[in-house]
């Protein structure tokens, strides 16, 4: 692989100091020795590690990562006991979005396959519980949130575009207006989390998270791409605008340390969304902004150059152990910041 630009760098250290080859998954820990051995398996990060891979092909369509893709499929069907279905509907979703996007590059019907098996199994998720919308997981049908409803409809609007089926466009419509009417302020556009996590019918208003705000922008971008309907464009600016002056830096415009765990992968879910915004909406000079301003502080501050490692703030240098998902969203700001350029 060439290093000609920090991407790829990047790309490579993700595979240098993650990449498991007795598993054909990535460690959840740098260095492998901080991985504990009963360690819950984080099955959607694996997802976000094709998502990754599918904008390094993208963007160089060296087969090297074309190669990665394989492995990693390969070795999430055996990590996850022969099949791609899981409990949480949230996992599924981020992984039939990342192999549809194989599929749309390489054409391989395998992928186009498991995506499908897993939508299938995805639209178990809806109920009229709470006047609609898609359960978080299998277990607890009654608590419906953002992270299971805007990548649904992401997915379902990616498919309608991908193969035509107007059912799928019903799905992507019933599940953003869900998400909308119970999930979005209506004074702001900023999106909260869930509702009825702890049966007691209550939001989450409290939980102010990067990646509900880049899901809820990423599904108004798709359905705007399906219908030219200007509305869903108009909801995803007003939510990107929220969220960058709710939760970036008003001086810096950078985005704010999450911690680690799940949450480690919730700014780099954010930025790919923001990347989608700017591709039908250029004149969002303020995403542009934000996009430009923390890669260059992730550039500069935030990446170790000797391994490619970064932390959760990408305002310092990282120290060890070093988690796949804090890593993870630095691979997606450099690749978003990447695209952007290539726009320009």
């Amino acid at each position: 692989m060439s290093h000609d630009n920090g991407v790829d760098f990047v790309q490579d250290a993700l595979v240098r100091n993650y990449w498991n080859t007795s598993s054909s998954i990535m460690n959840q820990w740098y260095p492998p020795e901080a991985n504990p051995p009963e360690e819950n398996y984080y099955y959607w990060w694996q997802a976000h590690v094709i998502d990754v891979f599918v904008d390094g092909l993208k963007r160089t369509s060296d087969g090297q990562y074309q190669n990665r893709i394989e492995a990693i499929y390969d070795g999430i069907l055996r990590s996850n006991g022969g099949t791609f279905l899981h409990h949480y509907y949230d996992d599924m979703e981020w992984l039939a979005l990342a192999l549809l996007r194989v599929h749309q590059i390489t054409r391989d019907e395998k992928y186009k396959q498991s995506a499908l098996e897993l939508w299938a199994d995805i639209q178990t998720a809806w109920s009229e519980q709470l006047g609609g919308g898609m359960a978080w997981n299998k277990g607890q049908l009654d608590y419906k949130n953002t992270p299971a409803n805007a990548p649904a409809a992401i997915l379902a609007a990616r498919l309608y575009q991908c193969f035509g089926d107007k059912s799928d466009l019903d799905w992507a419509l019933n599940i953003y207006r869900w998400n909308k009417d119970h999930l979005v302020d209506p004074a702001t556009g900023f999106v909260w989390d869930g509702i009825n996590r702890n049966g007691d019918m209550q939001i989450d208003y409290d939980w102010a998270f990067t990646y509900c705000q880049g899901v809820f922008i990423g599904a108004g971008v798709e359905l705007y791409r399906c219908t030219n309907d200007r509305s869903f464009l108009e909801d995803a600016k007003r939510t990107a605008h929220a969220c960058i002056e709710r939760l970036c830096n008003p001086e810096s415009l950078v985005m704010p340390d999450e911690g680690i765990d799940d949450t480690g992968l919730f700014k780099g879910i954010l930025v790919r969304y923001f990347a989608q915004l700017l591709l039908v909406a250029p004149e969002m000079n303020e995403v542009r902004d934000v996009i430009k301003a923390n890669a260059a502080i992730l550039t500069k501050q935030g990446l170790n150059m000797e391994n490619g490692l970064c932390g959760p703030s990408w305002e310092s240098r990282p120290s060890l152990p070093v988690q796949l998902s804090v890593q993870l969203s630095g691979v997606m700001m450099l690749e978003a910041a990447e695209l952007l350029r290539h726009m320009e």
